[in-house]
Order: structure tokens, then sequence, then C-alpha cells
């Protein structure tokens, strides 16, 4: 399989996987462990009172979810380049 041809199917896999979700769970509520931790915490004891609060509180769960994600991304593609740096020093004393 030629480069071209395989990165065209990466792509194309990439955009099934983005888009079978969100039209598979239309009303899906997108939220993280943090609110679910909450509220087990609150029933366990009702009188617990946060260390501290978000300093910006999102507008919404999705927003939320996305400032995740991009977290995410830029510390992928930080591990990426260190790890491709290395590689590539240790190619070029070859």
């Amino acid at each position: 399989m030629k480069g071209s041809t395989k990165n065209i199917l990466l792509i194309l896999v990439l955009i099934v996987m983005l888009t079978v979700p969100l039209l598979i769970l239309k009303d899906a509520e997108f939220g993280g462990a943090d609110g679910q931790a909450e509220e087990v915490i609150t029933e366990i004891n009702p009188d617990y009172e946060p260390w501290f609060s978000p300093l910006i509180e999102p507008a919404s769960g999705e927003i939320e979810s996305l400032l995740f994600s991009l977290q995410a991304a830029i510390g992928a593609g930080v591990i990426g380049y260190f790890y491709g740096l290395v590689r590539g020093k240790r190619l070029a004393k070859q």
C-alpha cells in the first residue's frame, strides 16, 4: 500500500470514528468524572465544602470537554515533539 493511499485511508477511518458516536448518541450529555465524583461526595457527606472553586467556569459541558481535549492534544503534541527530537538526534549520530 502506497503512503498516500494509507494516509487517505487513515483520515477516512478517523472521520468515521469521530462522526459515528455523534450520530448514534444524539441526546448524550458530555460530562466528566469530576461532576460524578462531586455528586458521590455530597451523597456521602452533605456538609462537605470544596477546598477551592474554579477560576473560570465554562459555559457548558461541551466547552469543558473541548478545553480538556485541547489540553490533552497540546500535551500529546509536546510529548511527540520531544520523542521525535530525541529520535532524530539518535538517527543523526548513526
